[in-house]
């Protein structure tokens, strides 16, 4: 019979005991309990509905398949990942649309246009990772820890005062599921950006917090020095021939 995490804390006599299987459960891969662990574990603790949906035979295994989730995330973090091109091909329909309203183009300039729309979405895809690492970096110093690897669900960062955040890049890029989970969870949400406006809201942190460190301006150098110390964090397709044009002018 395999246990998840409700179970085990449906089964632990206190909040103490469910940490202590993880805290012994950790010491056998010679991992310290850090205050990171314990704040996210007892997010779960208190909070069983947004308890990741792991599954094993023990309690112990299922402590350590939780902790290498957590940690192969952080260790895979934007800043040091190698990202994975896409898997699909680009639909040909697509360039016929484009030219049919725009018939003085190329056929080059369509291959242009296919690529470009290529390497935008490349950039979207880690745009997210790239907020959450800042944020992790930035918030620390106020008591929140990054919920690597999907540790909580439906949540990004938990606070060792027990409050927990959501976040997005945009004001529309949430889900209907995952507006939903916040209904009768206590879950604050933060965007960077209002889609309706541009209007950015860092002032949400600044505010709070009493200071000015959480602004675009900080978030930008952010993504500079990331992509210039690991530029693998974009995948770029090999023929991509803005590429080549990049490569050309440096």
């Amino acid at each position: 019979m395999s246990v998840n995490f409700d179970s085990i804390i449906s089964t632990s006599s206190s909040e103490g005991d469910f940490l202590k299987i993880f805290e012994d459960a950790f010491s056998q891969e010679n991992q310290l309990l850090l205050e990171a662990h314990r704040t996210i574990l007892t997010a779960c603790y208190r909070n069983p509905g947004l308890s990741p949906t792991l599954k094993a035979n023990t309690p112990e295994t299922l402590a350590k398949a939780w902790l290498k989730k957590y940690n192969d995330s952080y260790e895979n973090r934007i800043s040091r990942r190698i990202s994975q091109l896409s898997g699909t091909v680009a639909d040909p329909i697509v360039s016929i649309i484009i030219n049919a309203r725009l018939i003085g183009l190329t056929t080059e300039h369509l291959e242009q246009i296919k690529y470009a729309h290529r390497l935008s979405m490349s950039a979207e895809n880690i745009q997210g990772l790239l907020l959450e690492e800042f944020l992790a970096e930035q918030l620390a110093d106020y008591g929140w820890y990054c919920c690597w690897g999907e540790s909580v669900r439906h949540v990004d960062f938990c606070n060792v005062d027990g409050s927990l955040l959501q976040v997005k890049n945009r004001s529309n890029s949430e889900n209907s599921s995952s507006s939903r989970v916040r209904i009768n969870q206590p879950i604050e949400k933060w965007y960077r950006v209002d889609a309706r406006t541009g209007s950015y809201r860092w002032s949400y942190f600044n505010d709070k917090y009493n200071t000015n460190r959480f602004s675009e301006e900080n978030f930008v150098i952010f993504v500079q020095q990331v992509l210039t110390r690991n530029p693998d964090a974009l995948a770029i397709e090999i023929n991509n021939p803005w590429k080549d044009l990049s490569d050309s002018s440096n």
